[in-house]
């Protein structure tokens, strides 16, 4: 694993940045692509482009070049607009992959968007119905053309997103039996997301990612 070059997105946020020093730690080459470099903790062996996935073509590809996969972390934080950032910035960056040769995207969305859908209990349904409507929407669409495309993808979907440690104790499926608000530790979204690098199996495939 230690060979393997990554190009991680939403880098500055609370997943991506688990995603950032797990994959130092463990030796990977990790280039990051962030609006303002400022907002990314000091890492000693990180490369940092400094662009906009939505406004920069040229920038991106630069990042892109040369990587073995691209983990996705993009979000808008907990703001309930989305501003179209997943369905604005997906055509872009599976372009840019696709004429720089990379293959491999690891992409994390939320639980609740597409088919896992079926899979969420009442209360959060109506959340995602309400006040979560235009997030998941704009998900939606972006993954649209993710899924459309010749790439290597594998689109992950984390419940309820905490700030506690790192378990390594979670469940992945394409269904799976869920209750009440299910949450999980970024840090364990990360590592998942790190696993997927190298393993083959999930291809392809949409997968829950929950305690």
């Amino acid at each position: 694993m230690a060979s393997q070059r990554i190009l991680v997105l939403g880098a500055t946020g609370g997943t991506g940045r688990h995603v950032v020093q797990q994959a130092v730690d463990a030796g990977l080459e990790v280039s990051v692509l962030v609006r303002d470099p400022a907002k990314l903790p000091a890492r000693s062996r990180v490369r940092v482009h400094t662009g906009d996935l939505l406004g920069d073509a040229a920038g991106l590809a630069t990042a892109v070049a040369g990587q073995d996969a691209v983990i996705s972390a993009l979000g808008v934080g907990k703001s309930f607009r989305s501003g179209r950032l997943i369905s604005r910035s997906a055509p872009t960056l599976v372009a840019a992959m696709q004429a720089q040769g990379v293959r491999r995207l690891i992409f994390t969305s939320a639980f609740g968007v597409g088919a896992t859908h079926r899979d969420a209990p009442l209360l959060p349904r109506v959340f995602i119905a309400t006040l979560l409507r235009d997030i998941y929407a704009d998900k939606r669409d972006g993954e649209a053309v993710i899924q459309a495309s010749s790439l290597d993808w594998t689109i992950v979907y984390p419940v309820g997103l905490t700030d506690g440690p790192r378990t390594g104790a979670y469940r992945v499926g394409e269904r799976l039996a869920l209750s009440g608000f299910p949450r999980i530790a970024r840090a364990d979204v990360a590592e998942f997301l790190l696993r997927q690098v190298t393993d083959r199996s999930l291809v392809r495939k949409g997968v829950l990612i929950a305690p």
